[in-house]
């Protein structure tokens, strides 16, 4: 599947379309360099599932809990961009949160790799150089 975002004003209807195909699926890696609007579109798919919660990078924090008022199922948004060791994920129980049934969004994903479930979604974040438009693309 593939989505385009030309502006920011497309990002609410790209992550409408993007929880329109989410199935049985829960763990979904974001690739994308550095400022492609992984944090970005993650606050819209967010926004979109129910989560009223001010929503942020859990960069510093790790993971972010949120729960999604109309559902009232919990997400958790991890940021593993300042993991040196895969040691510290391990520390953190990063099984309990993969495989507690709950909605993952996880950045910098390609750090943790080998400790991904089998069936992790990978969506991918790319910026078109001639148009500046984002590019989400992902198996679903």
């Amino acid at each position: 599947m593939e989505l385009k975002i030309d502006t920011l004003d497309d990002i609410r209807s790209a992550a409408r379309t993007f929880v329109s195909h989410i199935d049985q699926s829960t763990i979904f890696a974001f690739y994308g360099k550095m400022g492609a609007g992984k944090t970005t579109f993650i606050k819209a798919v967010c926004e979109e599932l129910g989560v009223a919660d001010v929503i942020t990078s859990p960069t510093f924090a790790i993971v972010n809990e949120y729960r999604s008022e109309t559902t009232c199922e919990l997400i958790y948004h991890f940021d593993f961009y300042r993991i040196k060791q895969l040691d510290e994920v391990y520390d953190m129980g990063y099984e309990d949160y993969f495989y507690c049934g709950a909605l993952c969004f996880i950045e910098w994903p390609e750090l943790i790799e080998s400790l991904l479930p089998e069936d992790t979604v990978r969506v991918h974040i790319i910026e078109d150089d001639s148009t500046h438009a984002r590019i989400v693309r992902w198996e679903a």
